[in-house]
């Protein structure tokens, strides 16, 4: 997925985001994918839009302070009000020159009108 697309949001953890083990809480890389997926889904939605779901989450690898992680994104579904949208995590590393897949997963989001209530999807 990561050969021909832009990430939609690379950032790097801080010290301050790490566990006892020394790696990045799980916690802090999804609220970097519900970041990235949002920001997908509202411009594929054309407007707001809500997470609604999170299937099928996978880590690989632990994610080190000091690595820049780069959130990539694909529309794998889109139905009348919803969205899932596949996100890839991968890091880059100090001294290694490929990018290593660290997490993965699906997050569903829904359209929302100005009430926030769900709405169409408008065509693309």
């Amino acid at each position: 997925m990561t050969a021909h697309r832009d990430p939609v949001i690379r950032t790097s953890p801080r010290p301050s985001d790490i566990n006892v083990r020394g790696h990045i809480f799980g916690g802090w890389v999804l609220s970097q994918m519900d970041v990235a997926g949002g920001i997908t889904a509202s411009r594929r939605a054309k407007g707001s839009v809500a997470t609604v779901a999170v299937e099928g989450m996978t880590f690989h690898c632990p994610i080190l302070v000091g690595d820049i992680i780069s959130c990539y994104c694909k529309i794998s579904k889109v139905g009348r009000s919803s969205m899932a949208i596949r996100i890839e995590v991968m890091a880059n590393r100090a001294g290694e020159t490929d990018e290593i897949k660290v997490t993965e997963g699906t997050f569903v989001f829904v359209a929302l009108d100005e009430n926030g209530r769900p709405r169409e999807v408008p065509a693309e």
